[in-house]
């Protein structure tokens, strides 16, 4: 009888939870089916009471008129451009960095890593003064190479490496050495792979971070075509004659949804990277 009242609770507070749960969900997820559906609905449709929760009638006039006010997809492509070379750009150095501080035995590489993490404590405002002015001593500025090389370094990216290569054991290293391979090998033939789900998710964080980067392009960027998609829909907004909210919610829904379905088909990927990685670490 004890055990059966032990269950019969579990399943009932399990209950309780998937409901809560469940309210949880569809608060959260309301607003981005109310947006998705206001950017195919006409303008005198959008905002009736009730709200409606589908787009009846239909109709894609509002994505159409995006171009009419900034070039949309140009900064669809620069943002994807920006992404991809500072996800790939930073993932590359910050290997080769965690593995001369994890392998590479040399004089001040302890004390190098600290003052690189006493780095992680200064704000990012603090540092676009003088990268600025690097920016304009080098020509770059109202460039898309503004804001990629700077992000090659990331300090959060080798610190992490780092740790994530120290508990690779070195035993794998010796007997790779035994047989003939080098520093190249090692590090690209073994670590990485065996790193893997620490990679995914860094370049998941970073294509993230970079595809949502609203402060870098509003100091370095000023030409409506070289903009990325988060300056572009302020500009979209507030610039070129205020497009219609409507219009504003159509570039939105543009710039959401490819990634929100991105992160959908690998969303496994990424959950098992991160468990994993929560593992090993």
């Amino acid at each position: 009888m004890t055990g059966s009242r032990q269950r019969r609770r579990w399943t009932t507070g399990s209950i309780v939870l998937d409901v809560v749960l469940f309210v949880f969900a569809v608060l959260m997820i309301a607003p981005l089916v109310w947006l998705v559906s206001t950017s195919f609905m006409p303008s005198t449709e959008a905002f009736g009471l009730p709200p409606s929760w589908l787009p009846i009638p239909f109709t894609f006039e509002n994505v159409l008129e995006v171009e009419q006010y900034i070039p949309f997809w140009r900064m669809f492509g620069n943002s994807v451009l920006l992404a991809v070379a500072t996800t790939l750009g930073s993932l590359f150095v910050s290997v080769l960095a965690a593995y001369g501080f994890s392998r590479l035995r040399f004089r001040g590489s302890r004390l190098m890593l600290i003052v690189m993490l006493g780095a992680l404590m200064v704000p990012a405002q603090l540092l676009v003064i003088p990268i600025f002015v690097m920016m304009r001593n080098l020509g770059l500025m109202d460039t898309l190479a503004a804001l990629w090389l700077p992000a090659l370094i990331n300090v959060f990216q080798i610190f992490f490496l780092t740790q994530y290569f120290n508990s690779v054991p070195r035993e794998l290293d010796e007997a790779a050495v035994i047989d003939g391979a080098g520093h190249g090998w090692i590090l690209f033939r073994m670590l990485v792979p065996l790193s893997s789900p620490a990679i995914t998710a860094l370049a998941i964080l970073a294509f993230e971070a970079s595809w949502n980067n609203y402060f870098g392009p509003l100091i370095f960027l000023s030409t409506p075509e070289n903009m990325t998609l988060p300056l572009g829909l302020v500009t979209l907004q507030s610039g070129f004659g205020s497009a219609p909210a409507v219009v504003v919610f159509a570039a939105i829904t543009l710039v959401v949804v490819p990634v929100l379905v991105l992160f959908l088909v690998f969303q496994r990927n990424f959950v098992s990277s991160i468990a994993s990685t929560g593992i090993k670490g």
